[in-house]
Formats: structure tokens, sequence, C-alpha cells
């Protein structure tokens, strides 16, 4: 990937995150939402931006289906901000990674405990 591309994702992740948490005011979006990642094609129309929720399964799909739907009010939103010709069309997926990371973690300190880590910490 070139500089160019990086620093584009950089600022498209700054920016959608600030809309994101500022601008939409939708009550059906979870409280947590962070932008993980954004990665656009190199002829910048489109851009997949990978969000972490906070929340059950149920509120992570409420939410990715709200961002999907504002798409469009997030892309103008971020518009006005950015120094692009065009701004590349939004597709929200989750990233599940940190909660996948946690849990990982978890069962490697019950490997090195013994089983006993959920007892030792209470």
């Amino acid at each position: 990937m070139t500089w160019r591309m990086d620093r584009v994702n950089s600022a498209l992740r700054q920016e959608i995150s600030s809309v994101i948490s500022t601008v939409l005011k939708d009550p059906k979006v979870a409280s947590i939402v962070s932008v993980i990642d954004v990665d656009t094609t190199k002829d910048l129309r489109s851009a997949k931006v990978y969000i972490s929720i906070y929340g059950d399964t149920d509120s992570k799909r409420t939410t990715i289906k709200v961002l999907n739907n504002a798409s469009g009010f997030i892309s103008k939103s971020i518009s006005k901000n950015l120094k692009i010709r065009s701004t590349p069309t939004l597709k929200f997926r989750i990233d599940n990674s940190i909660s996948d990371g946690s849990l990982l973690t978890q069962k490697i300190n019950q490997i090195v405990t013994g089983n006993d880590y959920e007892k030792n910490r209470t």
C-alpha cells in the first residue's frame, strides 16, 4: 500500500469516527463504537470500514444496519472536512478482533494457571 493510501485511510478513519460520535444522533447505535480500520480501493470509489461495537449480538447487528443505512449521510458529512476529489462509498463491517483477542488471552491464562484463572480472579 502506498503512503497516499495510508494517509487517505487514516484521514477517513478519523473523520468517520468523529461523525459517528458527534453528528450521528440515532438511538439505535450502540454507545461504544470504535472505527478500527478503513480499507479504501485504489480508485477511491469505495471503502470498507471495520467497526468494533461493545454490546450483545443484537446490538451489533442493529448498529451495523443503522450505519450502513446512514452511510450516505456519513459520507456527505466527512466530505466537508476532507480535501479529496470524491468521497468513497462506505460499507460498514463488524471487526471482532478485540473480543477475539480478549477471549484468546483468557484461554491462555486458563492454560498457564492450570484452569484456575477464574477462581484466582475473584
